[in-house]
């Protein structure tokens, strides 16, 4: 699509902006025509609008919860694409009743407490998805994978304390509770990684 119709977005975020390209390029091969797909935590909607217009095929349910949700259903009112549906409100402590064949969650992980993440999974798991697909950075082992992404992990601190980059087993322990398995492990631009579980 048309690059300049997510420019003017509220809440534009230039991460989101950056990464779309590299993320698209992995969803191409990862998501089979005919399926739905919720994105959690849409923010603006940058990456909706993009998926969406690039994978005809696929049906795209964007969610979030305020501060975003406001910006994120005023900027997707003026796309018009078939595949990409109305924003619903997703709030992790209240999932809502979304039925999904994949899920889709960029740089979300790192932003909620931890403590939410037995509750995030146990959603991902009413939506009935096969594939769960998450973008952004881990820890492994304990360890940063580089010096930067140590910086970033103590940036997010300084702003929430309940903030920080999360280590990737700890992730594959709440997908395995719900029957998923880490299938992929595919290394992205700028320190993130891109996950690809699926169920067993």
């Amino acid at each position: 699509m048309d690059d300049d119709l997510t420019a003017d977005f509220a809440m534009f975020n230039r991460a989101a902006d950056n990464n779309r390209h590299a993320i698209l390029e992995q969803l191409e091969r990862l998501l089979q025509p005919g399926i739905r797909v919720l994105e959690i935590g849409s923010g603006s909607g940058q990456h909706a609008a993009h998926f969406a217009a690039s994978l005809p095929g696929i049906t795209w349910q964007p969610a979030d919860r305020e501060p975003y949700f406001a910006a994120l259903d005023a900027n997707l009112a003026g796309i018009k694409l078939g595949n990409l549906l109305k924003p619903v409100y997703l709030d992790v402590a209240a999932f809502p009743d979304v039925k999904a064949e994949a899920v889709f969650t960029a740089n979300v992980l790192h932003i909620m407490p931890e403590r939410l993440m037995p509750v995030l999974f146990d959603g991902v798991a009413a939506t009935g998805a096969s594939l769960v697909v998450i973008y952004g950075p881990f820890k492994y082992g304990g360890g940063y994978t580089t010096p930067s992404n140590e910086r970033f992990n103590g940036w997010l601190q300084e702003q929430h304390p309940d903030s920080g980059i999360r280590d990737i087993e700890r992730v594959q322990q709440e997908a395995a509770r719900i029957g998923l398995t880490l299938a992929e492990d595919v290394a992205m631009p700028a320190n993130n990684q891109l996950l690809v579980f699926r169920r067993d």
